[in-house]
């Protein structure tokens, strides 16, 4: 519909990351798993009522996505080309979250909408897909009573922080630049470790931030699972970021990330959220290739010893099982 040119975020960033994974033979359409659209009955685990109806006026929708036109939609149409395909990100996160769980590790290429919260919308996120991740996998996985949230998107995470204020089971940690939206000072009496960073903060002083703080959250409480929003806005020259982060820094925070959950044998989910610029699909892209190529993403890679069953087959049991989480 051409909405992408009025709003600095790529549209086609999470095709073109699947696109370049194909040419570098990491994977094929067989070992895609494809979202399921979140229903009503699903988002009601965690978002109100009024909140689904809200979005229902497209000026709301206008409003949250920060496309100003959009209010001027039939709200048909804003439901069927904008919020649909936020609704099916959104439930490839849940969805991805029990994958994660039962074979070590996820990756959602999309998701990561962590400015929503149960009952209010911002920053271009219309549904609260990490809140609900977590949220199903207490409800409805067994041996899943902890998780910690590594924010580490240019942005705080104001949605899941206002989500699980007072909810001791949830650890977060978020690293953001302190002078950019969303500025939620209530948001923040939740984050368990924050990590405010100046304008234009270089690699050298980033990458020690995060391997100190990844480590510290995660020898402070062990969670059963991990939640890693894997923004690229920390990339220099981002409209929207403000920080001066190489693509090599880019990759090199998501391997610090993966290696302190790998070594500790904690299931990891990660979904890829904010990043304006249209070479963040190929920094993603690199990101996950040489996640693969170091082993932290291994094809054969389990949670626990018990034998190392073939990706192909974890996938396959892993999403007959997502029919007990609902998303049907």
């Amino acid at each position: 519909m051409g909405l992408e040119k009025l709003h600095p975020f790529d549209a086609g960033k999470w095709g073109k990351v699947i696109n370049f994974l194909k040419e570098e033979k990491l994977i094929a359409d067989d070992l895609i798993v494809q979202a399921r659209e979140a229903t009503d009955e699903d988002l009601l685990v965690v978002h109100t009522r009024r909140y689904l109806n809200k979005l229902k006026w497209s000026f709301v929708v206008a409003t949250i996505t920060e496309i100003p036109p959009v209010a001027f939609l039939p709200n048909f149409v804003v439901q069927r080309k904008v919020l649909k395909p936020l609704r099916t990100q959104t439930g490839g996160t849940i969805m991805a979250g029990k994958l994660a769980v039962d074979r070590g590790w996820a990756i959602n290429v999309g998701g990561g909408f962590h400015h929503c919260s149960s009952d209010k919308g911002g920053g271009f996120c219309a549904y609260a897909d990490i809140t609900l991740a977590i949220k199903f996998l207490f409800e409805r996985v067994q041996g899943v009573s902890k998780a910690t949230i590594i924010d580490l998107d240019a942005h705080q995470g104001n949605g899941h922080e206002r989500d699980f204020m007072d909810d001791h089971r949830v650890y977060i940690m978020d690293a953001y630049n302190r002078y950019i939206y969303p500025g939620d000072g209530f948001a923040k009496r939740a984050i368990k470790r924050k990590v405010e960073l100046e304008w234009g903060t270089e690699d050298t002083e980033y990458l020690q931030k995060v391997h100190t703080h990844v480590e510290g959250a995660l020898n402070e409480l062990r969670p059963d699972i991990i939640v890693y929003n894997a923004g690229t806005d920390i990339l220099d020259g981002d409209p929207l970021g403000g920080l001066a982060i190489s693509p090599q820094g880019i990759v090199k925070r998501d391997e610090v990330v993966f290696k302190a959950a790998r070594r500790r044998r904690i299931p990891i989910l990660m979904v890829t959220s904010g990043g304006y610029q249209k070479r963040t699909a190929r920094i993603i892209a690199d990101s996950i290739l040489n996640l693969h190529n170091l082993g932290l993403i291994d094809k054969d890679l389990a949670t626990s010893g018990a034998g190392n069953p073939k990706v192909e087959q974890m996938i396959r049991d892993s999403v007959k099982d997502l029919t007990n989480l609902s998303l049907q």
